[in-house]
């Protein structure tokens, strides 16, 4: 099978799955099981249309994006990564970059890092807190939103209590911990959403091979105002202009994140 009839395939079986954890399900098997040399010509073509706002293209996107940014996948996106820089897969490179950064010192571990106060009269352990997630009221999600460990903030993430409000609130405050801002930025509930997805890409604190790909699902409005942010990484705001370049003139007629947009 060439290139273009394996993206095809992807496309088709993707879109036929209607819940998206179940798209990104479905991509990270293929992502392990098709050889990595045809599997980079083949998102390499999905990644092209995705450029030129084909949106059949551009929604499969959105769950490649959550398939590669999983825990876990790091090394499979690294050979990802030298297939495309090889075999010069220019649309797939810009989606996987791995841009060179200066060090920045180390985040203290969560388990060393103060805890909000609860209430109780002593500090909670990690197990309350994951307790305390998944069945908050309003004052002690306010205290959970604070809390520095990436496991409270995913059980918190997964809450049918939070609001998007909330999230955007997370996501935009800094500093912030890159674990947590990864940890929304996992989330398929969350991360579609276009407040929360600015948030977390404009976040300076967000980790570069998070906030990349997320930076392919912009559309020209959105690219344009992370380019001109002064906070954002600057290897960040260059990868938007690259990909603003290659936006068709028409994409902008939709407000991002809202009603037409089909990464919603």
């Amino acid at each position: 099978m060439d290139a273009r009839g394996r993206a095809n395939a992807i496309l088709r079986a993707t879109l036929a799955l209607a819940d998206p954890g179940l798209r990104v399900s479905y991509l990270s098997g293929v992502l392990l099981e098709v050889d990595v040399a045809a599997l980079g010509r083949a998102l390499d073509v999905l990644c092209a249309r995705a450029e030129q706002a084909e949106e059949p293209a551009r929604e499969v996107l959105v769950s490649l994006v959550d398939a590669l940014n999983r825990e876990g996948a790091e090394d499979l996106v690294q050979l990802l990564r030298e297939e495309a820089v090889g075999a010069s897969l220019l649309s797939l490179e810009r989606l996987i970059r791995q841009p060179l950064l200066l060090s920045r010192p180390p985040e203290a571990p969560p388990e060393e890092t103060r805890p909000p106060d609860y209430g109780r009269g002593r500090p909670l352990t990690l197990g309350e807190r994951k307790a305390l997630a998944r069945r908050p009221n309003r004052e002690t999600l306010e205290r959970l939103l604070l809390d520095p460990h990436p496991h409270v903030i995913r059980g918190l993430l997964r809450n049918p209590r939070l609001t998007e409000d909330d999230v955007v609130r997370l996501a935009a405050r800094r500093p912030n911990r890159t674990a947590v801002l990864a940890e929304i930025a996992r989330s398929t509930k969350w991360i579609h959403r276009g407040r929360v997805r600015l948030a977390v890409i404009l976040n300076p604190d967000t980790a570069v091979e998070i906030a990349g790909p997320i930076s392919g699902l912009l559309v020209r409005q959105e690219l344009r105002l992370v380019a001109e942010s002064t906070h954002v990484s600057p290897v960040i705001r260059a990868l938007c202009l690259e990909h603003l370049e290659r936006r068709p003139p028409g994409e902008g007629a939709r407000e991002p994140g809202g009603r037409g947009d089909p990464l919603q």
